[in-house]
């Protein structure tokens, strides 16, 4: 049987450089939130416990993820780290919250988003028998303000040196800490016990604590990260714009290599955490918001709008300029041109005609939309919500349908207020002979 497992997520920075008063781990990341990004990747590796520790705006970050991510984890605790003091004293905080754990603690970043399961799952396997701790290493391009790691002439690991403690010689190595580390539970609170804060900045370095294993003979295993990209931290808006370029490139690659035909993956914004199935067609500058499921030989776009919660049934079709949210699209349905669907339920097989609008908002409250199967609703039409058309029902072009109408079985409404015309005809059959 495996070790028991912990994450511990450090997400207590202030974030400074964004420039923007909501906390750096909740700024938006193709859907979602930077540490909901991050916490998403340990999910599969299915951890007994996850410690998250906030300080800066501890109440708003925590709500968020207790909503984003807390039914996905078993157990997701939050700690306050107090005024801050290096990353060892917040992993000495959440060490505390685990009491008596026994087990591997992996350590994560709140503005670490791009780190993949796969990783997570190499470096924790490195972390064997009497290893006290495995480290993730890249080679990234730029190493300005990252870590070193330090080994000696036989390349054993030795060390880390943050870089402003770095001498010039130090500056110039190429192998830098990403920051990820898997630890054994008892090896980590013996050397959180001896942090010092012996640094220019008065700090307790976590990195210190690695140090600690190297000094006493024992073996710190390394990991190369395959993709530099996965360590990026995100301290800027600009940072941010580069990870969601590297994300979205991700989510498109996922998609495509799952049989769905992407016509034009550099106008195509898709967010995590959507489905569709294969055949569908993607078609240029659409946008698909997370929580979306797209069924099997769908059509979405070009210049069209999935919001959460919007549901396309097998064969359905979502065309220009069309927005929906929270609404299903039945089993080859279609909105084709200039529409607006908002809290709607549409039938298999029904039309929707150009420039419809279910007008779901009274100002106050959301009200639904529900349209049968086989109905047809004319261009122009504006269905005031709460509205309901059986199956077969219409519109004529321009109608009106005010607010708790209910339009039978096959009826036909015209008409600004929309009223009962007439029973809808059968459509003629095709072919056969004269």
């Amino acid at each position: 049987m495996s070790r028991p497992l912990a994450v511990i997520c450090l997400a207590a920075g202030l974030g400074k450089r964004t420039k923007v008063s909501m906390p750096k781990v909740l700024l938006p990341l193709c859907g979602r939130t930077l540490a909901a990004s991050a916490l998403a990747a340990v999910v599969p590796l299915q951890p007994e416990r996850t410690i998250v520790v906030l300080h800066h705006q501890k109440d708003v970050v925590q709500a968020s993820l207790q909503t984003a991510v807390g039914s996905t984890l078993r157990e997701l605790r939050f700690v306050d780290q107090g005024a801050p003091k290096g990353t060892g004293h917040a992993v000495q905080v959440a060490m505390a919250a685990l009491g008596t754990f026994v087990g591997d603690v992996l350590v994560i970043y709140g503005d670490c988003p791009l780190i993949t399961t796969d990783t997570l799952r190499e470096l924790r396997a490195l972390r064997t028998g009497g290893v006290p701790c495995a480290v993730l290493t890249a080679y990234p391009e730029d190493t300005t303000g990252l870590g070193r790691i330090l080994r000696d002439d036989d390349g054993r690991f030795v060390g880390i040196r943050e870089e402003r403690d770095c001498s010039d010689d130090e500056r110039a190595i190429d192998e830098i800490n990403a920051g990820f580390y898997c630890f054994d539970s008892e090896s980590l609170r013996a050397a959180l016990r001896g942090l010092q804060p012996n640094n220019n900045q008065g700090e307790y370095y976590l990195t210190d604590a690695v140090a600690h294993f190297a000094r006493q003979g024992s073996e710190v295993p390394t990991l190369e990260a395959a993709d530099p990209t996965e360590i990026q931290g995100v301290n800027s808006l600009v940072d941010l714009a580069n990870a969601r370029v590297v994300m979205q490139e991700r989510i498109l690659l996922q998609h495509l290599q799952n049989g769905v035909l992407i016509a034009d993956p550099g106008s195509t914004w898709i967010d995590q955490g959507v489905q569709i199935g294969a055949d569908s067609r993607i078609l240029p500058c659409t946008v698909i918001g997370t929580g979306c499921v797209i069924g099997r030989n769908c059509e979405v776009g070009p210049f069209a709008h999935l919001r959460g919660g919007t549901v396309l049934e097998d064969g359905a079709e979502i065309g220009n300029f069309v927005e929906a949210k929270k609404t299903v699209m039945g089993a080859g349905a279609k909105a084709k041109h200039l529409t607006y669907l908002g809290d709607a339920t549409i039938g298999s097989r029904s039309n929707i005609g150009a420039g419809t609008i279910t007008a779901n908002y009274d100002g106050a409250h959301k009200h639904p939309t529900t349209i049968g199967d086989g109905c047809f609703v004319g261009s122009g039409t504006v269905l005031v919500a709460p509205t309901t058309m059986a199956n077969g029902s219409m519109t004529g072009a321009g109608a009106i349908v005010k607010r708790g109408s209910a339009l039978g079985e096959n009826e036909v409404w015209v008409g600004v207020p929309a009223r009962r015309l007439k029973l809808r005809e059968p459509a003629p059959k095709r072919g056969g002979h004269a």
